[in-house]
């Protein structure tokens, strides 16, 4: 994939890393146009749903019931799994199952130091060499992701707005990364999955709604062009809400890994007749 200069960072470009975020498919060998492989698909059906909220951290997963539901065998579902093992979405132990991951204290903790770590320093760049022109576009990209989360948490439970909420949030911290204009730390962001991550902590472990203008107060640190104001600002955005997800998360350590069985319902047996 080419990389945009640094020179040029383009709204396309951004819009094209958040995609990579959300949909990563990875298309089946046989050059151009070759069709997404079943386990391409399950992929993105089983992380969307997770993304979603409709799969929660905790939830058993069942291989043969995602597969009939997805209209194909085992085998691409187990693929689909793995792969999203990989990622940190799903997590199996033997003899006991697959589930939606429940993250660990230790897990929680270790990712938002990570995150703290690459997303204060992409702040302290953006703050030194964005434009004129990105610094406007990212205080409306912050007003329009506030707007969004206010109405969130007024909306009740929608997965389909939660979805679109996340996707947006996901959208503004790419474009930070992005305008601090180092492919290496944008590489890391994505490759380490921080930001989905911390939306699969929100979507499982958040209750408390955000401050009403709490991405613009971290864009107004971001715009003032002071690097050390940016990443203070950056850090207790990161902190927010922190020992709230780490409480609820404790709460589902203990989900059960395995679907439970649905009640047995006793047949006669074949080629007896019940007596008269």
């Amino acid at each position: 994939m080419r990389r945009t200069p640094p020179s040029s960072v383009s709204s396309t470009s951004i819009n094209a890393t958040s995609f990579r975020l959300l949909a990563p498919l990875r298309r089946t060998p046989g050059g151009r146009g070759s069709p997404v492989s079943l386990s391409d698909r399950a992929y993105a059906a089983i992380r969307d749903e997770i993304l979603r909220g409709q799969l929660r951290p905790g939830m058993p997963l069942s291989r043969r019931r995602l597969a009939q539901e997805l209209g194909m065998s085992v085998l691409p579902v187990t693929d689909a799994l793995r792969r999203l093992e990989a990622d940190g979405l799903v997590e199996s132990r033997a003899r006991a199952g697959t589930r939606v991951r429940v993250p660990s204290d230790a897990d929680i903790r270790a990712l938002y130091e990570l995150r703290e770590a690459l997303e204060s320093q992409s702040s302290r760049l953006f703050a030194q060499k964005a434009k004129p022109a990105e610094r406007r576009e990212l205080k409306a990209l912050a007003g329009r992701v506030d707007a969004l989360f206010n109405r969130l948490h007024a909306s009740g439970d929608d997965p389909a707005f939660r979805f679109t909420v996340h996707s947006q949030h996901v959208r503004l911290h790419m474009f930070i990364a992005q305008h601090a204009r180092n492919h290496l730390l944008t590489e890391m962001i994505e490759r380490n999955h921080v930001l989905i991550l911390n939306w699969l902590f929100d979507v499982g472990a958040r209750r408390s709604p955000l401050p009403p203008d709490f991405h613009a107060q971290l864009v107004e640190a971001l715009v003032s062009g002071d690097p050390e104001v940016a990443d203070t600002a950056m850090r207790g955005h990161v902190r927010y809400g922190l020992a709230e997800i780490r409480g609820n998360f404790d709460a589902l350590e203990a989900s059960e890994w395995r679907e439970r069985k649905r009640p047995r319902v006793d047949r006669p047996v074949r080629g007896t007749q019940a007596k008269k």
